[in-house]
């Protein structure tokens, strides 16, 4: 594993908190834009959802998703030299006030307090995406598949393990 590709990867995501949700609808592909927070190395990435909302209607039918992750555009003349990771994997609800939905949610919180007043909402769902591969491009000439372990890997090695 190249460790300069792995910590770009899991800079990118760690220190973003809003990316491009990708579901199947009934008419073909939809993407969505919300708020995500990691949980440890990259074990999974958290989603708090309405169920209003017809992405979150697709993931309960349709569980494969993909999250897109890109560096902020900064005005450079070539924008395809940004940085961007797009993580891919299934995403499972959890059962709300179980210990795991706790967990999650304190994680949640952690990373976007201001979200707080939306888990009193009853429509509200909270979900894990379990990523299974991700795709970085980190600019020009600079791209690399990470499987779930090499993931998980990179992960780690942000967090210092």
């Amino acid at each position: 594993m190249d460790p300069d590709l792995a910590l770009q990867l899991a800079t990118l995501i760690r220190t973003r908190r809003w990316a491009v949700l990708a579901t199947l609808g009934a008419d073909g592909p939809e993407a969505s834009h919300v708020a995500y927070a990691v949980e440890g190395a990259f074990d999974g990435v958290l989603l708090h959802l309405s169920q209003l909302a017809a992405h979150t209607r697709q993931l309960l039918a349709e569980p494969r998703a993909s999250l897109a992750i890109g560096e902020p555009d900064d005005g450079r003349a070539d924008p395809q030299t940004l940085a961007r990771v797009t993580l891919f994997g299934t995403v499972e609800p959890l059962v709300r006030d179980s210990d795991d939905w706790r967990g999650a949610q304190a994680c949640y919180l952690a990373r976007l307090p201001e979200s707080a007043q939306l888990f009193g909402f009853g429509d509200f769902c909270l979900f894990r995406l379990r990523p299974q591969r991700a795709r970085l491009v980190g600019g020009f000439a600079r791209a690399r598949t990470f499987d779930a372990a090499a993931l998980h890997a990179a992960g780690a090695l942000a967090l210092g393990g």
